[in-house]
């Protein structure tokens, strides 16, 4: 399995569709980062936010999410408060080869401000908007600005192809077209 360059980026972003809409240059000027790089891709996060809030003093329970413990939230600057957690897209929908699987991570800028991104693994033949979770690790309220890069997505192809994908086992978070709260 090996870490794929910008060039195959572009051709399966071009050939296959497998990002929509591709940017192939890195946009730097004046915003955070996007856009096809050396050896991954930026994405951009969305204008759509699902922000948690304790106003109903519900317990976060993964197997019985309560969606009222978050607050949506629709704009070009989401304030993630002190301590805090939101959910969020991203502007691009990828559909993911079947010898492919990606790694994504955040972005330098804002790891340095202590705005930490975590995104899962994109399976073999999964496809959809990506959920993006950012969690505020810093006492200050931390600003996420939309249709600018939040992290870098990584591409990895395998020498053959896996016995069942996720489109193969019906996963649940298949075909994703907005924010998408936890299932079980």
């Amino acid at each position: 399995m090996g870490l794929k360059p910008d060039h195959w980026i572009r051709k399966m972003a071009l050939e296959h569709k497998m990002i929509e809409p591709f940017v192939d240059r890195q946009v730097r000027q004046g915003v955070i980062s996007y856009g096809v790089s050396s050896y991954g891709y930026d994405v951009r996060v969305a204008n759509e936010f699902k922000i948690f809030t304790n106003v109903f003093s519900a317990t976060v329970d993964p197997k019985d999410f309560a969606s009222n413990s978050m607050v949506d939230f629709v704009g070009d600057v989401c304030i993630v408060p002190p301590n805090s957690f939101a959910l969020a897209r991203t502007v691009e929908y990828f559909r993911i080869p079947r010898k492919v699987l990606t790694v994504c991570l955040g972005k330098s800028t804002y790891a340095r401000c202590g705005i930490i991104v975590n995104v899962t693994p994109f399976e073999p033949e999964w496809e959809g908007f990506v959920t993006l979770e950012i969690s505020n690790t810093t006492p200050l309220p931390a600003k996420i600005y939309a249709n600018e890069g939040l992290a870098q997505v990584l591409f990895f192809e395998a020498d053959e192809e896996c016995e069942i994908s996720y489109a193969d086992k019906k996963g649940k978070y298949q075909g994703q077209q907005s924010i998408v709260l936890p299932k079980l």
